[in-house]
């Protein structure tokens, strides 16, 4: 029971700080267009903003977040938690103070910097708190809550956004955020996979001086071993074929996810002239299709149908996704497409416990982060491929008149991740044998 209640308040941690960084993003395309593209309905510009911001920020976390999963395994995953919660703050007062055109620009610029480590660093260390405290046999379940609960909170702060001003919406965020960030320290529990082995917190004070005195160069080999090398990731990835197979769905499947993410909103915009309000209804309505999977569907699943199965039953959901967006005719389509994000949030909670189940327990954060990193790489390549792709096909210079031929694009990419998913094959988890006394009990 104490076990649970930890995860219940990370949980709520999770969905407050989702909440606040979801429901900006229908508001900020409509902010970008207006400071930089004033009265327009399709900008280069913004696109092309976009993009590069998501190149850099994908730059940032692949270095970032392996280090930040590391860090974890060393320092507890509460301990760093707590930096990406308070700089994910800042950007969002800004705009809630106010968005002309030099504030979005200083938004624009410390958005981007803080990211490299805020970017995916939540969920990461979300899911490898989690690693610690459940069951193998049960993680593919509660990985699934854990994106419901994520999806929740897109739900929630897609439809705040449906009805409050642009303005409020980020005053609303800054202030999530920042209850998040107090709710974390106070109510959750460290979690501590190598605490045998911790031998200074992060914070250190005054009175640890004497654990210095064996000399500098031990001290320096244990902080060297807590930088992971690009060597290290490589070896970690040949660790287990089942773990590098699961890592190149992540990167396909992200690079798709990436080029959707940069092409969507522009391409609706310009396609069906979609409002802001347009747009916060679709994701409403793919957050309640993803939430109701997650929550509902995955739990009931996943002691039936091995992993790997639904892991091709997502990106089955995500060509077909794809498929049907590159021929949309009508604006009510993408509403309906909606129906296969049923299918597609089974991806990230699948590959994530496939790989928790091929690394040791006290290897849960670098290898959460590893992937993280991968996802990350992804995001960096991904715009640089689909940002002049969209800019090129909603333009009146296109090559053919067929401005879906981005989503083909990403439909190609995510049937890769579906033919490497057919290759993934049960292995016997490396951490078996260790023990489950830390665990929830089945």
């Amino acid at each position: 029971m104490e076990k649970f209640t930890e995860l219940i308040h990370l949980f709520v941690t999770v969905f407050l700080s989702t909440f606040a960084s979801l429901m900006v993003l229908p508001a900020v395309t409509d902010v970008t267009m207006v400071a930089v593209c004033p009265g327009q309905d399709e900008c280069s510009l913004a696109i092309y903003l976009t993009g590069f911001q998501q190149a850099i920020i994908g730059l940032g976390t692949v270095v970032m977040l392996p280090l930040i999963g590391n860090l974890s395994d060393q320092y507890g995953r509460k301990a760093l938690l707590t930096l990406p919660m308070t700089l994910s703050i800042i950007p969002l007062v800004i705009l809630a103070y106010s968005r002309t055109t030099g504030f979005f620009y200083a938004y624009y610029a410390l958005r981007t910097l803080t990211a490299m480590i805020c970017e995916g660093s939540i969920d990461c260390l979300a899911l490898a708190y989690v690693a610690d405290n459940v069951l193998e046999r049960q993680r593919t379940s509660v990985f699934g809550i854990l994106s419901g609960i994520t999806t929740a909170a897109l739900v929630c702060g897609t439809l705040a956004a449906r009805f409050l001003s642009t303005a409020l919406t980020f005053q609303v965020a800054a202030l999530v955020s920042m209850l998040a960030a107090v709710y974390m320290r106070i109510f959750v529990e460290e979690s501590l996979p190598n605490s045998e082995n911790l031998t200074q917190p992060i914070l250190k004070s005054g009175q640890d001086d004497h654990c210095q005195d064996d000399g500098d160069l031990p001290r320096k080999m244990m902080v060297s071993k807590k930088i992971p090398s690009i060597q290290a990731v490589i070896s970690l990835l040949k660790s287990s074929v089942t773990f590098s197979q699961a890592a190149i769905v992540a990167f396909f499947n992200s690079l798709s996810y990436g080029g959707l993410q940069a092409s969507i909103m522009y391409y609706l915009k310009a396609r069906f002239h979609f409002s802001k309000n347009q747009y916060a209804d679709l994701m409403l309505l793919l957050g309640v299709s993803g939430m109701a999977s997650q929550l509902l569907f995955m739990p009931l699943l996943s002691p039936l149908v091995a992993e790997e199965k639904l892991l091709a039953i997502g990106l089955l959901g995500g060509i077909a996704n794809a498929l049907l967006y590159s021929v949309a005719w009508s604006p009510w389509v993408p509403y309906a497409t909606t129906i296969f994000s049923v299918f597609a949030v089974f991806i990230p909670p699948c590959f994530r416990s496939i790989v928790s189940k091929q690394i040791g327990p006290n290897e849960q954060g670098k290898a959460q982060g590893c992937i993280s990193g991968i996802i990350s790489l992804a995001n960096i390549i991904s715009p640089l491929i689909y940002s002049p792709l969209t800019a090129l096909f909603l333009s009146e210079d296109a090559p053919f008149n067929f401005p879906g031929f981005i989503f083909l694009c990403i439909g190609f990419s995510t049937m890769i991740a579906f033919f490497q998913s057919l290759l993934i094959r049960p292995a016997p988890p490396i951490s078996s044998h260790k023990s489950s006394s830390n665990c929830i009990l089945a």
